[in-house]
C-alpha cells in the first residue's frame, strides 16, 4: 500500500526532498531536537513589552523559527502539507505542557486565521494543530476554546477591469517564467513593528453569545509563529475585554529567539522557560 501510494500521489521531504516522504526521518529527528527546550520568547517581541521592561504577555516557544522546522511550517501553512501536523502537533503540546507544567483549570485559545488566508488555505493552522493534540489526547487537562474571531474583514470583491489585469500579468508570469513574489495574501511578513500593530489593532473580538464561557477563566493562547507580538496582543485585549483571565500564549516558532534557544543544552526544560523574565510566567489572578 505504501509503494502504491507513492506512485498514486508523489512526494519529496520539504526539507532535503528525498523522495516518497512528506518529511524523512532524519528532518523529522532535527524538528523535534529544534523543540526539544521550549524557552521564554516575549521579550523579543516589542509589542509585548511595556517601555519599563515589563512584559505584557509571556510566550513559551517550542522552537526557534529556523531550518527544518521554518521549512515544516511554510510547507503546513501555504503549500498544503497538512500531514506535517503529525509531526508538529507533538512539538507544540510539549511547549503547552512545559508551560502550565501539568496543572489542570486552563483553557487554550486559538488565535484565528484571517479570513483571507483561511480561504487561500482552506484550513486554519492552528485549528489543525489542535485537533491533532485532541484526537491524539495529548493535553487532556486542556479544553480548547475557539471563541476568538475577527471583526473586521477588508473587502473582497474584484471588478472585471482589476481581475482581467491580474490574469494577464499571471499569464505574462507564467510565460516569462519569471513567478511573482507571494506575500502571504496580505498577511504580516516583512511588515515592521508599527504596521503590524495599526493592521491588527481592534481586528479580533470574542465571537457573539460567548463571552460567558470566558468569564474569569483561566487562558493560554495558542498561535503558530511569534514575530513583534502584535498578533498575540491584540487577542490578549479581545479575550480580557470578555472576561477572560490571559495568563499566557503558547507558539510553534519564534522568529527572534534570545541568544540561549538556540544554544541550550540543559535537558531541564522548566529552567529555560524561567528565564530572563520579569513577570511571573502564569499569573494566577
Amino acid at each position: 500500500m505504501v509503494d502504491l501510494l507513492a506512485v498514486l500521489v508523489p512526494v519529496d521531504c520539504v526539507c532535503c526532498e528525498t523522495e516518497d516522504a512528506v518529511l524523512c526521518g532524519s528532518c523529522a529527528r532535527r524538528v523535534r531536537q529544534l523543540c526539544r527546550e521550549p524557552f521564554r520568547a516575549e521579550l523579543e517581541s516589542p509589542a509585548l513589552v511595556d517601555l519599563n521592561g515589563t512584559t505584557k504577555v509571556g510566550v513559551v516557544a517550542a522552537g526557534p523559527y529556523r531550518d527544518e522546522l521554518a521549512r515544516c511550517l511554510l510547507s503546513f501553512k501555504n503549500q498544503g502539507q497538512w500531514r506535517l501536523a503529525a509531526v508538529l502537533a507533538p512539538c507544540l503540546s510539549a511547549a503547552v505542557d512545559a508551560a502550565i507544567g501539568g496543572r489542570p483549570g486552563y483553557c487554550l485559545i486559538p488565535v484565528p486565521s484571517s479570513g483571507k488566508a483561511y480561504r487561500r488555505r482552506g484550513f486554519s493552522p492552528v485549528h489543525l494543530l489542535l485537533f491533532f493534540i485532541r484526537m491524539r489526547r495529548m493535553l487532556p487537562l486542556c479544553p480548547v476554546m475557539d471563541v476568538l474571531g475577527k471583526s473586521r474583514e477588508p473587502a473582497t470583491f474584484v471588478g472585471a477591469r482589476e481581475a482581467a489585469l491580474q490574469l494577464a500579468a499571471k499569464l505574462v508570469d507564467d510565460a516569462t517564467g519569471h513567478a511573482p513574489v507571494d506575500h502571504g495574501g496580505g498577511g504580516q511578513k516583512g511588515l515592521g513593528r508599527g504596521e503590524r500593530a495599526r493592521r491588527v489593532r481592534g481586528s479580533m473580538r470574542v465571537r457573539p453569545g460567548r463571552a460567558h464561557e470566558l468569564a474569569g477563566r483561566k487562558c493560554i493562547l495558542v498561535d503558530d509563529v511569534l514575530t513583534t507580538g502584535a498578533t498575540l496582543a491584540e487577542a490578549a485585549r479581545a479575550v480580557t475585554a470578555a472576561g477572560g483571565v490571559v495568563c499566557g500564549a503558547v507558539v510553534l516558532a519564534a522568529t527572534r529567539p534570545p541568544a540561549y534557544a538556540s544554544g541550550a543544552s540543559s535537558g531541564d526544560t522548566g529552567s529555560v522557560i524561567k528565564t530572563q523574565s520579569k513577570n511571573k510566567w502564569l499569573k494566577d489572578e
